[in-house]
């Protein structure tokens, strides 16, 4: 398998399949206030009640799980700012195999933690891409563990393609459904799940504007360079993958950019309506439809929050 290729639709169910016994079916939650508020029947998968705090936990499951028995015994590695370590250790602790994580010297404080309370081995290095990858490179070499990257990996994609097969089902169906983007591995999984489901699903992205590398690669019909994040969204801060792109362009998927005000206001709101925890990347995706109601207005719309590792000592207000 190239493990930088999208996944099919059928990865995307034997993922489903794969990583049942290890994963939350998490709830879909309803509000008749942020329905009247967007003019559309929201439907809000919760990811942040997902095992590790977010989505990521179906992808590594995914990824850990599809390892032969002489391939898994050195372990697994990878970069993350948080939420990808997190669930890789935890996915790793389910099959007892090593975790390797490196991280950059900015992550928020309570992702490392949750990172090194699932088991994980920290490997901490400068807070750039580059430094990222150059690091798991040294410790892939120096371990014999195996890459699983954050986004660009096809069982990470096909993992986090899951969420929306169950949102889907829980729904009773759906016009659209809308997802942050970061790296892109939740928009690519997203997007061909639901196609795979349903080829006339709309399916949308929400990225914060301090970070919208996806909505101006889009817009130029070619993937960006590097740049230098400026949002509160700490999950969605990665460039998006060329994999993940073409997944973009492939699928039509449709990007919104939104101000960290408008995040922090949407986030205020589900954590105010829904009574649940959601970090200000989960957010993106409500801030997008409230946005842009003329868009969504009317339709039943799928929400996917995709986690809720937020530092409680450093609220956004």
């Amino acid at each position: 398998m190239n493990r930088a290729a999208l996944p099919t639709f059928a990865q995307v169910q034997e993922a489903a399949a794969r990583i049942a016994p290890y994963a939350v079916k998490t709830p879909v939650l309803r509000n008749t206030t942020l329905n009247a508020l967007a003019g559309a029947d929201l439907y809000f998968k919760c990811e942040n009640l997902q095992r590790g705090g977010a989505f990521k936990f179906r992808g590594a499951c995914n990824a850990v799980w599809s390892m032969d028995d002489a391939m898994a015994t050195s372990g697994v590695v990878t970069h993350s700012s948080g939420n990808h370590g997190n669930a890789l250790a935890l996915a790793a602790a389910t099959r007892g195999i090593p975790a390797h994580v490196v991280v950059p010297e900015d992550a928020v404080r309570t992702k490392l933690e949750a990172i090194e309370r699932a088991g994980a081995i920290l490997h901490r290095c400068v807070a750039t891409q580059a430094a990222r990858e150059a690091k798991a490179d040294e410790v892939q070499r120096a371990t014999g563990a195996e890459l699983v990257h954050p986004f660009s990996d096809t069982r990470v994609m096909a993992g986090q393609g899951t969420a929306v097969l169950e949102l889907l089902e829980q729904s009773g169906g759906l016009d659209a459904v809308i997802t942050p983007v970061g790296g892109g591995g939740l928009i690519a999984g997203t997007a061909i799940a639901a196609h795979g489901v349903a080829p006339q699903i709309e399916v949308h992205g929400a990225e914060p504007a301090g970070a919208d590398d996806a909505a101006r690669s889009l817009a130029q019909g070619q993937r960006v360079g590097p740049f230098t994040p400026d949002t509160i969204c700490d999950g969605l801060r990665t460039l998006i993958g060329e994999t993940n792109f073409e997944a973009l362009r492939m699928h039509r998927v449709e990007v919104t950019t939104v101000s960290d005000d408008e995040v922090v206001a949407a986030m205020r709101l589900l954590w105010n309506e829904l009574k649940i925890v959601v970090e200000p990347s989960s957010a993106t995706v409500l801030a997008a439809v409230l946005k842009r109601p003329e868009r969504f207005k009317g339709k039943r719309v799928g929400l996917i929050l995709t986690g809720g590792n937020v530092d409680l000592d450093a609220l956004p207000w």
